[in-house]
């Protein structure tokens, strides 16, 4: 069975599982209760791919592409659109947004690519940082920011000018007189982290999460220790707790 029979028989199962015999659960969503879904089944790719876990990655890889079957699906039904538009969709934007490749034009520019979509857009006027996406988490939305301005030359040259950049947000950061100057200071600290991110070419979002896991994972090891001597949690000093703590990073 070719790629493209395959895919048909998903739309299939798709329409049954939508269909007057299919799925009750299937049949109730709506593209507004899938959002949660779409965003969960990303996090899990991310997750796989962090893993290198090519097993899973694959199955990741297909309940996000069912994602994109299901709002087809639920498209079509409402008369929207179908996976055919949503195909051809693709495949020309690809196609115009690459005149380096399937055109007369030389070498990948990003400034032309956001040029290309802001006419395909109607926008008279294009950034070069980009059409910016503000449903990104906070770290993701800064370093996308910050790549764009990079592919563009507005950059630091090494990542010692960004190190400095670092250490002068943290005592303007101390300098702070009210909550507003501290969380305006506080802001451009992170923002300067994900710039050092950026250079060292770790993404801030997953180095956030894999930290965050770590301290969860640590601090259940020590609520372990502690049962485990009999005492009570609450009634330990921050000092006793601290104790625990080093036990648990061992």
């Amino acid at each position: 069975m070719s790629s493209g029979e395959k895919f048909e028989k998903l739309l299939k199962i798709m329409e049954t599982l939508r269909g007057p015999e299919g799925c009750e659960w299937d049949k109730a969503q709506t593209h507004e209760s899938l959002i949660p879904y779409i965003i969960e089944e990303a996090y899990e790719l991310i997750e796989e791919i962090r893993k290198k876990d090519y097993k899973n990655m694959k199955e990741e890889l297909g309940d996000i592409l069912l994602q994109v079957v299901f709002h087809a699906q639920i498209a079509k039904e409402n008369n929207e659109f179908t996976m055919d538009e949503v195909l051809d969709t693709l495949n020309e934007k690809l196609i115009r947004r690459h005149p380096h490749v399937f055109g007369s034009e030389k070498g990948y520019s990003y400034a032309r690519w956001e040029e290309i979509k802001a006419k395909e857009k109607g926008e008279k006027q294009f950034s070069r940082v980009g059409k910016i996406n503000y449903s990104l988490p906070a770290l993701s939305l800064a370093r996308r920011v910050q790549e764009n301005a990079a592919d563009v030359g507005f950059d630091w040259n090494n990542i010692k000018d960004v190190l400095n950049k670092v250490k002068e947000e943290i005592e303007e950061l101390q300098n702070a007189k009210n909550k507003h100057e501290i969380e305006d200071e506080f802001g451009d600290l992170l923002f300067a982290l994900v710039n050092l991110s950026r250079f060292l070419n770790i993404d801030p979002e997953i180095s956030l999460r894999k930290s965050t896991e770590k301290f969860i994972k640590r601090f259940k090891k020590m609520e372990e220790l502690i049962e485990k001597d009999g005492k009570i949690f609450e009634e330990l000093s921050l000092k006793e707790l601290d104790n625990y703590w080093e036990e648990a990073k061992k």
